[in-house]
C-alpha cells in the first residue's frame, strides 16, 4: 500500500511526542494534509495494542478497507469494529466498552447523550468527528423500471403507507414516460435503532411531507416491514419484488440495486452520485463548537445538481479521557482514516471524501485528542 509507507514516522513521532512532553499540544500528529509521514514501524517503533470501536453499519465497508489498510502498516495493532448501528455504538461508547464510536447522527442533546458521553470520558469531553459521507439511496426492486423519479412527498406517502401501489397516480406523475406496473409496494425500514433512519427522516421533516419526528426508531404508526441493519435492508429489497427502502450508497452498490433519483428543493431529480452528494455536504454548517465537529445539513437544499438526502457519520471519541492504553492506537487510526489517503479511498466503495474546508477542521480536532 502506497500510504504504508508513510504511516511510521506519524506513529512514532506521535508516541515520542506523547511519551517525551504528555502536554495537549499534538499539532504534529494531523496536518494540513493529513497524510502520515512515513513507513510503519514494527516491534518497539511500532503501534500495537487493540482498538475496540462498534456503531454505523453505513460506514462498515469503508471501516473495513480502513482497518486492513491500517493493519498491515501496523501489524502490532488489531481493529475490532461492531457494525451494530448508530445507537448500539452511542450505548457502547458511553457504557465505557468501546474506544470510539460510529454514528450517522451526533449526540442528540434532546436525549442527554453529550452529558452521558462527557461523563464516560471523565477528565474530558466527547467530540463529534465527521469521518465519512454516506449518501442516502432510496433503493427499489421493480424489474423493468429503471430511472425512477420520486419527489419528497411521494417518498413520505409511499414510507406512511398511504401509496400502496407502484402505478399509484402520484408516482406516475413524477414519472410520466414510465410504464409502472400495478404490483403492491413493501415499503422496508430499519428494524433497529439506524442513523441512517435519523437521517432519511430528517430529510422528509424538512421537506415538511413526513407526519411524526426525526428519529433513529422507526415510528411504529408508519408501518411497512422492518429489517436489521443496512445488510438486512439490502438483502430485503433485493429479494422483494416490489419493495422500495433507503440505504447508505455502498450498500446499493454492493447489492447491485436499483436507485430512485430524488428531487430537490428547486424541484430537480438529482441522481445519486458522490459527487451530487457532496454538494449538499460543502453547504452544511458547524454548529458544534471547540474541537466538536457536529454539523448542520440542509436537507432541503435547492443547490443545482445537489442530491439532498446525505449522511455524515461521526467517529465519537473522548477529546481527552480516553484510557492510557487507547489514546495513541485511536488517535493514529484517525489520523489516517482523515487522511488524504484514506479518504480517497472512500469513493471506490460508494462514499464521497469529506470537503477539503471541513476535512482540515476534522484534523485539527484529531490533533488535540489526548
Amino acid at each position: 500500500m502506497k500510504y504504508a509507507g508513510r504511516l511510521a514516522a506519524f506513529v512514532l513521532t506521535g508516541a515520542l511526542a506523547l511519551a517525551a512532553c504528555g502536554t495537549d499540544d499534538n499539532t504534529g500528529a494531523a496536518t494540513d494534509t493529513g497524510a502520515p509521514a512515513a513507513s510503519a514501524g514494527t516491534g518497539d517503533n511500532g503501534l500495537s495494542g487493540t482498538i475496540n470501536a462498534a456503531g454505523s453499519s453505513a460506514q462498515a465497508n469503508a471501516m473495513d478497507e480502513w482497518k486492513k489498510n491500517f493493519q498491515q502498516a501496523n501489524p502490532g495493532v488489531s481493529l475490532n469494529y461492531q457494525p451494530s448501528g448508530s445507537g448500539a455504538g452511542i450505548q457502547a461508547f458511553t457504557d465505557g466498552t468501546v474506544a470510539f464510536a460510529g454514528s450517522d447522527s451526533a449526540l442528540n442533546p434532546e436525549k442527554g447523550e453529550p452529558e452521558k458521553a462527557d461523563a464516560r470520558c471523565q477528565t474530558g469531553k466527547a467530540i463529534n468527528l465527521p469521518m465519512v459521507t454516506g449518501p442516502v439511496a432510496v433503493v427499489y426492486n421493480l424489474p423493468g423500471v429503471d430511472g425512477l423519479q420520486l419527489k419528497p412527498k411521494t417518498i413520505s406517502d409511499i414510507f406512511n403507507s398511504k401509496i400502496t401501489k407502484w402505478d399509484d397516480p402520484a408516482i406516475k406523475a413524477d414519472n410520466p414516460d414510465a410504464s409502472l406496473p400495478s404490483t403492491a409496494i413493501q415499503a422496508v425500514h430499519r428494524s433497529d435503532e439506524s442513523g441512517t433512519s435519523d437521517n432519511f427522516t430528517k430529510f422528509l421533516v424538512a421537506t415538511g411531507e413526513w407526519p411524526y419526528e426525526h428519529a433513529k426508531a422507526w415510528p411504529a404508526e408508519a408501518k411497512g416491514v422492518g429489517a436489521k441493519g443496512s445488510d438486512g435492508v439490502s438483502q430485503a429489497v433485493k429479494t422483494t419484488e416490489g419493495a422500495i427502502s433507503y440505504v447508505e450508497l455502498s450498500y446499493a452498490e454492493n447489492s447491485a440495486l436499483q436507485k430512485s433519483k430524488v428531487a430537490n428543493g428547486s424541484g430537480e431529480f438529482v441522481e445519486l452520485t458522490p459527487e451530487s452528494a457532496a454538494k449538499t455536504v460543502e453547504a452544511a454548517e458547524v454548529k458544534g463548537t471547540g474541537n466538536d465537529l457536529s454539523l448542520s445539513i440542509d436537507y432541503a437544499t435547492s443547490a443545482a445538481g445537489a442530491y439532498p438526502i446525505v449522511l455524515v457519520t461521526y467517529e465519537i471519541t473522548c477529546e481527552k479521557g480516553l484510557a492510557a492504553e487507547e489514546v495513541n492506537l485511536v488517535k493514529a487510526f484517525l489520523t489516517y482514516t482523515a487522511s488524504d489517503e484514506g479518504q480517497a479511498s472512500l469513493t471506490s466503495l460508494g462514499y464521497a471524501p469529506l470537503p477539503t474546508s471541513l476535512l482540515a477542521k476534522v484534523r485539527t480536532s484529531i490533533s488535540a485528542i489526548s
